[in-house]
C-alpha cells in the first residue's frame, strides 16, 4: 500500500454546500482547498492535507459522516481508502515518512 496517500482522491463526497464559514457542509473543505487538492504532489502534502481535514471534521462532529462517504468514494474508484493508514498512523504517533 505504498501508493495509498499519494492515489488518495479528493475529499470531497459530491455535497458541495457552502454554507458554513465558506466550508462545505460535508467535507469541510473551502473551495480554494477543494483546488488545492488537486495540485497536491506526493504522500507527504496529501497525508498533511488529510490530517488537517480529518481534525477540523472531528471538532465539528461530522467526521464519521465524512468518513464512512469517503471510504465508499475510495471504494467505488477502486483506490484503498487512505484514512485506514491516517487513523493508524495518529493513533500509534507515528509521523509521515
Amino acid at each position: 500500500m505504498a501508493k495509498t496517500f499519494a492515489k488518495a482522491p479528493s475529499p470531497c463526497v459530491s455535497v458541495c454546500k457552502f454554507k458554513i464559514e465558506g466550508q462545505c457542509i460535508a467535507c469541510r473543505m473551502t473551495k480554494p482547498e477543494k483546488k488545492r487538492f488537486k495540485r497536491l504532489e506526493g504522500k507527504g502534502e496529501k497525508r498533511a492535507f488529510l490530517a488537517m481535514l480529518r481534525e477540523r471534521l472531528q471538532a465539528a462532529g461530522r467526521y464519521a459522516y465524512w468518513s464512512r462517504m469517503y471510504r465508499r468514494r475510495c471504494e467505488k474508484k477502486g483506490r484503498p481508502c487512505p484514512l485506514d493508514k491516517l487513523e493508524a498512523d495518529l493513533d500509534t504517533g507515528a509521523e509521515a515518512a
